[in-house]
């Protein structure tokens, strides 16, 4: 009898154990499963501050100035005194032009030179003579009168001569073709023997001043009434004399860069592409750019006020394409904000709308969170 009652009594202390086992196994997936909620994620405290606001717009280069070197007097070339494609300095010959009829010319100029000085000389002793003897009345009043005509026209045929002789001088000058600016210059389109006449239409050669270089940059016009209307309202701020600042950046990588400054922008707006042409001028001392090469042109625009910076890594897209950002709220759960977006600044997102100075936005962790889930967080530098 003792026996049949002690199976029972073992069966329900059995059932017991167990029951108390499973319920304290629960309670410790409830504890780990609290734990895992309670992750710690990156964040980064949002700030306003004022930063500088660049556009990135395509250009072409231009040069500096360009001149076509042409002869100013006839004759036959002899002679070429330049390396094609080196550097020349201005008033440096570059040609030079058979000279022995112009050399003739100029000894024809100074013997007439010579001549008319001797008529002035004789002339005016005889004029002097005359007013002596008029005073007398040893001669007419037309013998006077004849006397100083002559004196005066000597004087006018020296002139004349003199003006002969200086351009007779100047076109012996002219055989010597001189470089007009200083620049690299080009190939010679003729050569030795040919012959050259004033106003012809091909150029003997063009020089090319590289340094400093023109850049003209094409902004679109909707950019540039957005950029306005900022400035109106007083988000964006610029110098007194609006002389932006110019980055140029060339080659695929954009390993050479020069600097300069905006000069001015076009008045009127091109009707095909619809974009405004702005000028630049940038030092190019080692020549990297050269005419015709096109550019990418960091354009400052002004300093933006109180701008609300994002970073990038926090800042992810929806299938539709709209910017989102999520946050730690007071709570300290996660929440999801659907954020405007205008352009990058560095690493940052500049957000117009949808974030608050002081919201702290996950850039860490993001793989593993969710709306509505409690974290913890650990600023990130």
């Amino acid at each position: 009898m003792q026996q049949r009652f002690r199976k029972p009594l073992f069966v329900s202390v059995l059932a017991s154990s167990i029951l108390l086992a499973s319920c304290g196994d629960a309670e410790q997936a409830d504890s780990g499963a609290a734990q895992q909620q309670q992750m710690t994620v990156g964040v980064v405290t949002i700030a306003s501050r004022s930063v500088d606001l660049t556009t990135t717009l395509p250009g072409r280069a231009s040069a500096f100035r360009v001149a076509e070197v042409r002869p100013q007097v006839n004759g036959i070339m002899k002679e070429r005194l330049f390396e094609e494609g080196s550097m020349v300095t201005a008033g440096q010959q570059l040609y030079q032009i058979d000279a022995a009829m112009y050399e003739a010319e100029l000894a024809s100029a100074e013997a007439e030179i010579a001549r008319a000085k001797a008529a002035v000389k004789a002339s005016k002793s005889r004029f002097e003579r005359s007013k002596g003897l008029l005073t007398d009345k040893a001669i007419s009043q037309q013998d006077f009168d004849e006397a100083e005509a002559a004196y005066l026209q000597a004087e006018a045929q020296l002139k004349v001569a003199e003006a002969n002789l200086s351009r007779a001088q100047l076109n012996l000058e002219y055989t010597r073709v001189k470089a007009p600016i200083s620049g690299r210059i080009g190939r010679s389109q003729l050569t030795e023997g040919a012959l050259l006449s004033v106003g012809q239409a091909q150029a003997l050669t063009t020089i090319t001043q590289l340094d400093p270089i023109y850049v003209d940059i094409a902004q679109s016009t909707s950019d540039y009434l957005k950029l306005q209307a900022a400035i109106t309202d007083g988000r964006i701020v610029t110098d007194d004399d609006n002389r932006a600042e110019v980055t140029v950046r060339v080659g695929e990588d954009g390993n050479y860069s020069t600097t300069g400054e905006l000069l001015f922008n076009e008045v009127t707006v091109d009707p095909q592409t619809s974009a405004i042409t702005l000028r630049a001028r940038l030092e190019n001392a080692n020549h990297a750019i050269l005419p015709g090469m096109y550019v990418r042109a960091e354009v400052g625009t002004g300093a933006l006020q109180n701008a609300i910076l994002a970073p990038q890594t926090g800042v992810t897209r929806d299938p539709r394409g709209r910017a989102i950002a999520f946050i730690v709220n007071e709570k300290g759960e996660v929440e999801q904000r659907y954020l405007t977006v205008e352009r990058t600044v560095g690493s940052d997102w500049v957000v117009t709308d949808g974030l608050r100075v002081g919201d702290q936005v996950i850039v860490e962790g993001l793989q593993k969170i969710q709306p509505g889930m409690p974290v913890k967080t650990e600023e990130v530098k």
